[in-house]
Order: structure tokens, then sequence, then C-alpha cells
């Protein structure tokens, strides 16, 4: 009898954690990393943050909390979609996860049976599909094209529902391209799920803060009311204030979902940890001088990566709106001989060779469902990015 569960058998390994770990392994023997494989930003939480989870630990915060998070959170994330996106949620139609993956996990575990299709533009986040493939579901991918700067088609959109269709899964601004969808552009998606009445809505929208010029956010239920009784809007405080480690994602929907989801969580965590609920309270409620400081850092970062990449032999490059990636075209390279002579096959030979090369770690584009292409984090020092892309281009002209 097999010991593992067969759900297993389903899933793989995040590439973007393997990537991360091994650039950290050849760091530790010495080598000369610059890893561009995390999605993480380099900047600290906010002094005001961080003060605010001291001051909950002074004064005792330090019990279990509610399974759908503290009140005081509730309530700031409720005035926070209010305030920014102008939805209209009431504290209990939030909910409060260890992370904006856990808050998905329990959206798919709660909603989703046997054969049910969740519908996923490519590419996509790389732990989509196997969380879906985790319960029970089956991800059905609908490819973007580069020269749509990777974004999702009404028309594709409307050919991949069928009546198993349970879930359209939405990522804007995306990870990996740091695609952004314009409101009109989301109009001609949120008419075509008006069509599909049995289709709900998940949307990512993490990224929300990092957009660049005077591209202007918004969310599908924002653009169509109509799809307000069957979206979940998904957020966090880690992409925003750089609070990744502090684990906290939140959503909001109707009552149902977040019941059901709430169900899910009592017998699975019970809530996330106090004081990162406490420091997320003041990170909502509090000055937010640091999100337009580190965008304008995050958008020149943006520039001078997209320039190097272009000006590399090989690479196509294009300029995303949001987030901290690029997702660069390396399709005339595939075929030809990498400096060690190994012939590169795929995206992931591509990246792999980059690595043990130069010491330049990205993650390969088949991860993400879409290639070949690879992704760069450019959520990292200029002076990094600058070395980095100066070793991506002398790589790239060392292919023959």
């Amino acid at each position: 009898m097999a010991f593992l569960a067969d759900a297993l058998s389903r899933i793989k390994p995040s590439a973007t954690i393997a990537v991360t770990q091994m650039a950290r392994d050849l760091k530790a023997k010495g080598k000369d990393v610059i890893s561009l494989s995390v999605g993480e930003p380099d900047f600290d939480t906010p002094q005001n943050i961080k003060d605010a989870a001291i001051a909950a630990i002074q004064r005792g915060e330090t019990k279990y909390t509610p399974v759908p998070g503290i009140v005081p959170l509730r309530e700031a994330i409720a005035a926070k979609f209010k305030r920014e996106n102008g939805l209209d949620y009431k504290p209990t139609q939030t909910i409060v996860g260890t992370g904006g993956k856990h808050v998905l996990f329990n959206a798919f575990m709660a909603t989703i049976n046997p054969g049910d299709e969740v519908v996923i533009p490519a590419p996509f986040w790389v732990s989509y599909p196997e969380m879906i493939a985790l319960c029970g579901g089956t991800p059905v991918y609908v490819n973007t094209k580069m020269e749509n700067n990777f974004k999702l088609t009404a028309e594709d959109l409307d050919r991949a529902i069928t009546p198993k269709t349970k879930w359209f899964m939405f990522n804007s601004p995306s990870n990996p391209s740091g695609a952004a969808y314009s409101r009109a552009e989301l109009k001609a998606l949120t008419d075509v799920l008006m069509k599909h009445p049995h289709v709900w809505v998940l949307t990512d929208d993490m990224y929300e803060h990092l957009v660049f010029g005077d591209f202007v956010y918004t969310t599908p239920a924002q653009v169509e009311p109509g799809l307000m009784d069957r979206t979940l809007t998904m957020n966090g405080v880690s992409k925003a204030y750089a609070m990744t480690g502090w684990r906290i994602g939140y959503a909001a929907g109707p009552d149902k979902l977040i019941k059901a989801m709430e169900l899910v969580q009592g017998q699975q965590t019970s809530g996330a940890c106090s004081i990162a609920q406490w420091a997320a309270v003041e990170a909502l409620n509090g000055p937010q001088d640091f999100i337009p400081k580190s965008r304008k850092a995050f958008e020149e970062r943006r520039d001078l990566v997209v320039s190097m990449l272009n000006q590399a032999t090989g690479l196509k490059c294009p300029k995303p709106e949001g987030a901290f990636y690029v997702y660069p075209s390396c399709a005339p390279l595939i075929g030809k001989k990498a400096p060690s002579g190994k012939v590169l096959e795929t995206d992931e030979d591509f990246v792999m060779e980059l690595l043990s090369t130069e010491g330049v770690a990205t993650v390969h584009g088949s991860s993400f469902g879409l290639g070949p292409n690879f992704r760069v984090s450019y959520a990292t020092s200029t002076e990094k990015l600058e070395e980095a892309c100066r070793r991506i281009q002398r790589f790239c002209a060392a292919i023959s």
C-alpha cells in the first residue's frame, strides 16, 4: 500500500522556490550569485508598522485570534476596499489568512469538486494550478501573446469557458509578466463573465499598488458591479508594504463564500498571527507615504532592466505596466550553444546555464506556463540589477 497521498502526484514543487534555494546553495559555496528569482521587495517594513507590532506585543495581544481575523483588521480591510476600490463590503464579508496563498487555497478547497475547471491565463503564478490540482480541480490554461503584452482577450476567455468552469483566476498586475489591465481591457473580460453566470471570479490584486506612469488600477468587481456576488477579491500587505515575512493576506466576497472559507480555516490553521494582524491594521490605516516612494524606485528599476535586456543579443523584453517583474523572450537563442558547449533546448536550459556560467538566478518561463521566456524580478538594488544585466548581456553574446 502506498504511504503518500495520490494527490501529491498531481502537483510539482514551486520553481521559484527551487531556483532561489539553488542560488542560496551556490552562494554558500562561495560563488558570486545575484538572485533575480524571488518576488520580494528589498525594502524594509516601514517603521510605523514595526512600532505597531511592538506596541501590540507590549499590550499583550499574544493570544489566539478569531478564525477570520481580529475585528480592527477586518474593519480596516473593509475601509480599504471602499476607499481605494469603491467596493462596499461589510467587515463580516472579509477574511484574513496566513498570506495570500493561504486565502486562495482556502477558497479553492471550499468550492472545488472533482472535475471542476478553473480558467487561468498563461503565463501564471506557479502556485495557482498546483493548488487547484491539489483540491481536485482541473486547471484550464489560456495562452496570451507577447505582442498583446501577455494580456488575455475577451474572445479567448469566452472560448475557454465550459459548463464545468467553476472559477476564472485573474491576476493584475501579473506575476510573472507585470501585465496590468486597463479599465477598458477589464470591461471586455467582465462583459464575457456576465454572459456566464455560473463562473465565479477570483482576483489576485497583490500587486495593486505597483503600477507605473499614469496607469489607473481597477479590479473586476469595481468595473462590473454585477459580478460582486460571485467575486472573491484577494489582496495582502506583502508587496505594497514590504511585509512578506509577516504572512498576512486578506480577501472580501459574498457571505456564503467567506463563511465556507472560515469553516475550512477553522480546522486548518485557525486565526493568523496576532502580532502580524495588528501590524497589518497599521499598514492599512496608517500613513501611506511609503507606497509612492517604493513605486518610484521600482519604476526606475523597470526602465533600467527593460532597456538593458533589450540590448542583449537574442532577447526581447516588453515593458510591463506593473508589479516588479519582466518576462523577456529568449526564443532566438533556443537551439544554440551556451558558452559551456551545452545546446540550449529549452528556456530551463537557458536559465540553468545563465546561473552556472554568470551566477545570475532567474526563473524559466515554462514553469509559468508560457515560454521560451524567463522571469526577472527587479526587486533588488540598482547596482545589482546593472551588474546582473551586464552578465546576462555577456552570456547572450557568448551563445553561438
